[in-house]
């Protein structure tokens, strides 16, 4: 991947692009990076991959935590399409997948297609499966990172999770080890109380080619919410690939074939 930064608001923030040919930008979920996309992005089929990193995500700056939200990170994505004068398929994993519903609404001309892979969120802020998140986001406000980790994982949360859905698990473990934790902290309780700040019924009227991933055994990304988004959306095909859980491997190996099939047919 070649880094290239890009200035806003005063912030630095971090900018990875892969492959060449027509532009697709997709963003990674809460307390990822770069990587996460580029782990799943296929390669040689013509389309080059831009990631932005969100703010305190990667090496971008992350600026005063009141302004941390998926409205401000939609915003930043936006004035950076705008500055590049693209018009790409925009997508994302989990938190990137919220952001990029929102620019998809809110920027419909920004947006040639969209891609949705495991939505952690539909039409409302605070969902349910986003406590396991905001649980830790917590403990490392009020601790220090071994007794925040040494009470997460006495936590029912902890023990459910090994057993249904220990793919999210090893995600909220590796967050005790992420600086810095004050960032971390805030990131993870902001974020999982957000939404994407739109409607049902604005969900309904988007009518550009939808990709929606979604796969079972993940708690955090209900693969219920992908069948949703998939029904609610006109021209959206939905694709069940393999848990993480299950096959780190042929998750991958099944993320790549459906987004370089949806992107061929474009």
């Amino acid at each position: 991947m070649n880094l290239t930064h890009y200035f806003r608001a005063g912030l630095n923030f971090s900018v990875h692009e892969s492959g060449s040919g027509e532009p697709m930008v997709f963003q990674h979920g809460l307390c990822g990076d770069a990587k996460q996309p580029a782990a799943v992005f296929p390669d040689d089929i013509g389309w080059h991959c831009l990631t932005l990193e969100c703010r305190g995500h990667g090496s971008s700056d992350i600026g005063p935590h009141g302004n941390l939200s998926i409205a401000t990170f939609a915003d930043d994505l936006a004035a950076l399409i705008e500055e590049r004068q693209i018009t790409p398929v925009i997508g994302g994993i989990s938190m990137g997948a919220a952001i990029a519903l929102r620019l998809a609404v809110t920027r419909p001309e920004l947006v040639q297609a969209l891609v949705l892979a495991r939505p952690a969120w539909l039409d409302t802020p605070n969902p349910s499966n986003m406590q396991p998140n905001a649980i830790v986001g917590q403990l490392l406000h009020d601790f220090l990172a071994d007794e925040a980790r040494f009470r997460f994982e006495a936590s029912d949360v902890a023990r459910t999770l090994a057993m249904e859905a220990p793919d999210n698990l090893a995600s909220l473990r590796g967050f005790f080890g992420r600086r810095p934790l004050s960032d971390t902290a805030e990131l993870l309780c902001r974020i999982s109380s957000d939404g994407p700040g739109v409607s049902m019924e604005q969900i309904r009227s988007i009518g550009v080619p939808t990709l929606v991933i979604g796969h079972a055994r993940d708690f955090v990304h209900p693969i219920s919410y992908a069948r949703t988004l998939a029904e609610w959306i006109s021209n959206a095909r939905f694709v069940e690939i393999t848990p993480k859980a299950d096959s780190p491997q042929q998750y991958q190996n099944d993320f790549r074939a459906a987004l370089a099939t949806f992107l061929e047919e474009l």
